[in-house]
């Protein structure tokens, strides 16, 4: 097996054990870590010179809807309303394949350059087997750790034809799967089903997708971000809870409408919750839950959501997580007529806990990567401490959270495999400028045949 050693490294290993250790090295033995400390005396294939750098475990994107990446930014002025009507109702109708195929494969390389080694790609345009096939050809060519959340298509009901909320998930799609090509709970691409959760069906679909998980043995998610009055099961996840099928394989995404009681309850049961901060804040009135879940105990995980609407890079939603939350708690103690904390809330080390071991929690994934801890997965990310907005670097948690952007990751190592070298992705030149132009072709196509005019909506 390859050994690489990364040598003098600023390392933040996200183990409590272990902590943080100046001028530590870490030596990998095929895909996975065997030790973390500085002098590493051992004979290695590769060294990997980690001096000025900042090293932390890969982060895990626990949301990211992979297939919208050519439709970047196109929603940055929409609300909530016009991105189901515009993308599920329109645009995302128009996808063949290829186009989850060449959107997905940007988008993991993508999040590949800006340190995230693994992702929940919430897959759900899927209107058959050949676009899972297709998107999973694109984890599997990018290299990146991946969940694939085989979802379903959420089109507007033609007359007659029965709404989405009242169709159950396509159990035979993911059966096909399970006993083909991600057969396999270790590889690097696994296999997850995006159902739509009690917020988007009727109590007898919600029923009937939580069984098929349970059977198939699979992890979960569900979106959970409609006001209450829009609710199609308005019981909530109190149908799952009450079948003793809402367990720790489950993860709910956003909740911001979800009360305190429902809350407590998912959290009970053992189920995650994934915060998409930027999204949240940007088309809901309802604040992000991070600070609820905090109180009942819980860790979040953090994610992307829709590069329609937000910002990719998850550096950025890392601090806009924190300073959300810190805003909030601040201004609750204020009104309360509390004295000014001593110590500001959401420290940056426990933001960038929720963006790895929250990330690989809420995947089922903790025993395997997260942390820098011997015996995980190889998933390790350098840092430019050198960079102008980073330098000097102080305390490499603070400087991490506060001041890293996607620009300054140098080195991302995948299952002990470099996947970024010296700020440039392992990837041929001349197939990334291919990729690219098949991108805008695509996306090109799709908006023209949408019909879709910028400037009538949020410009």
């Amino acid at each position: 097996m390859k050994r690489t050693l990364i040598r003098n490294g600023r390392v933040v290993t996200v183990d409590p054990a272990l902590g943080d250790i100046d001028d530590c090295d870490i030596l990998i033995v095929g895909d996975r870590i065997a030790e973390v400390r500085p002098a590493i005396d051992a004979d290695a294939d590769e060294v990997i010179d980690a001096r000025d750098k900042i090293v932390i475990p890969g982060l895990v994107n626990a949301h990211l809807h992979t297939w919208q990446t050519g439709l970047r930014s196109i929603g940055s002025g929409w609300t909530g309303p016009d991105y189901h009507r515009i993308v599920h109702g329109n645009m995302g109708t128009r996808f063949l394949p290829d186009d989850n195929y060449v959107g997905t494969l940007l988008g993991a390389l993508e999040q590949l350059s800006g340190g995230v080694t693994t992702i929940f790609d919430w897959c759900h345009d899927i209107t058959s087997i050949d676009y899972a096939h297709r998107s999973i050809d694109a984890l599997d060519e990018a290299g990146i750790r991946a969940v694939f959340g085989h979802g379903s298509a959420k089109p507007n009901a033609a007359p007659g034809e029965l709404p989405f909320t009242h169709i159950p998930h396509p159990r035979e799609r993911v059966e096909a799967l399970r006993n083909g090509r991600l057969s396999s709970d270790d590889g690097l691409v696994t296999l997850a089903v995006a159902i739509l959760g009690p917020q988007f069906s009727i109590p007898e679909v919600v029923e009937h997708d939580f069984r098929m998980v349970r059977d198939l043995g699979l992890p979960s998610s569900s979106h959970a971000a409609r006001r209450p009055k829009d609710w199609v099961s308005p019981e909530g996840f109190h149908i799952p809870a009450r079948l003793g099928l809402l367990d720790e394989r489950h993860n709910v995404v956003h909740a911001n409408y979800i009360g305190d009681e429902e809350l407590k309850l998912i959290v009970d049961c053992g189920a995650s919750v994934t915060v998409t901060a930027n999204i949240e804040v940007h088309v809901h009135p309802m604040d992000p839950v991070s600070g609820r879940l905090l109180a009942l105990g819980a860790m979040p995980s953090l994610g992307i959501d829709s590069v329609p609407l937000a910002n990719s890079d998850f550096f950025n939603e890392m601090r806009l997580a924190m300073l959300y939350q810190r805003a909030l708690d601040q201004r609750v103690a204020w009104r309360n007529g509390a004295p000014p904390p001593d110590r500001l809330p959401v420290p940056p080390r426990q933001v960038l806990e929720w963006a790895t071991i929250g990330g690989a929690r809420a995947l089922c994934m903790e025993d395997r990567i997260g942390s820098l801890t011997p015996g995980k997965k190889a998933d390790v990310v350098l840092i430019d401490g050198l960079a102008l907005n980073m330098f000097p670097v102080h305390e490499p948690t603070f400087s991490t959270v506060q001041q890293a952007n996607a620009a300054n990751v140098d080195t991302v190592l995948v299952d002990g495999v470099v996947r970024k070298r010296g700020g440039k992705l392992v990837y041929a030149d001349a197939l990334l400028a291919q990729r690219r132009d098949e991108l805008l072709r695509s996306v090109s196509r799709i908006i023209a045949e949408s019909g879709y005019r910028s400037s009538a909506i949020g410009s």
